[in-house]
């Protein structure tokens, strides 16, 4: 599996209670470290356990989700990369209100694609995606694993790969993006610093790239997100949803590269609408905290119903 950076949620629980084996000295194990005989019986089962856990996941498939919006410059070669990410079935392309040819040139590429007829923004395009990937997905088979890319990786989206150990091995249940300084880009980290902020302050987290939209998540952390958080909010908005309910979240480095948003009037405008949508996302969680401790203040606690004899 690829090197993982820091966690969220039960992982880094997970990790701090594992302790590392005792290395073999000149072919000797240390007698501490060896584990006693088991019977024939264990064993059988032991191997059995381990040929089903092998099926389930040789069974187990990963569905590329692409939102996108006038890509169609790029998109044909980020889906002809996604599709040789290991055990990827399915590219799935929403094309969100393009205004160009961006559904024809994903198709000819390659993927299976739906189309809005106006633009609705990423957070409908991800849930536009995840449930026609759900209908897809064949009643006696595991849901599939979803993974989000930008529509804009070209021919870098194949490492988006080190995304799905993590997931597939039962490891995390969400893992996001760490892509490397792109060329050209115009933030300052405002948006960043403030996503980053949010999340630290509502689950005790601190992520490095609170913002990146690359993201390999199971089914059912997928659903605890839902509904998603407006526009460019919803990464920040499934961060926080996620650990508050006890997922475990990792980041794992990918070499990407997309287009950044520069230092003109487009760049800047594009970080306005990203902080706005963030601070709508943080705010209606921090509202719907506060809510939930109201109602378990004001609410009495249930007594048991008493019985007479």
């Amino acid at each position: 599996m690829a090197d993982v950076t820091r966690t969220g949620g039960k992982a880094a629980d997970d990790q701090a209670t594992t302790a590392p084996a005792t290395p073999a000295v000149d072919g000797v194990v240390d007698a501490t470290t060896v584990s006693p005989p088991t019977s024939p019986a264990a064993a059988r089962k032991a191997a059995v356990d381990e040929r089903k856990a092998a099926a389930h996941k040789a069974r187990q498939r990963v569905a590329v989700i692409i939102p996108a919006k006038d890509e169609s410059r790029r998109i044909a070669a980020t889906v002809r990369s996604a599709r040789a990410i290991p055990h990827v079935d399915l590219v799935l392309v929403v094309d969100d209100g393009s205004e160009d040819d961006t559904q024809h040139v994903a198709r000819e590429a390659g993927a299976v694609v739906v189309r809005h007829s106006h633009n609705r923004g990423k957070a409908a395009a991800m849930e536009t995606g995840a449930a026609v990937v759900a209908m897809r997905d064949a009643p006696d088979r595991q849901p599939r694993i979803l993974l989000f890319i930008d529509g804009d990786l070209g021919e870098t989206a194949v490492n988006t790969a080190p995304l799905v150990p993590p997931v597939f091995e039962g490891h995390a249940d969400l893992s996001i993006a760490l892509i490397p300084p792109q060329p050209g880009a115009g933030g300052r980290g405002i948006v960043v610093g403030a996503a980053r902020r949010a999340i630290v302050s509502m689950t005790g987290w601190t992520p490095t790239q609170p913002l990146s939209g690359m993201r390999c998540l199971t089914r059912a952390a997928f659903e605890a997100a839902t509904p998603l958080a407006h526009g460019w909010g919803v990464e920040t908005g499934m961060t926080i949803d996620l650990l508050r309910r006890g997922f475990r979240v990792v980041e794992v480095p990918c070499d990407l590269r997309h287009r950044p948003s520069g230092t003109d009037l487009r760049g800047q405008l594009h970080r306005a609408a990203q902080y706005r949508d963030v601070q709508l996302a943080v705010n209606a969680r921090r509202v719907r905290r506060a809510a939930g401790a109201v109602k378990r203040t004001v609410t009495p606690a249930q007594k048991p119903p008493q019985t007479h004899r």
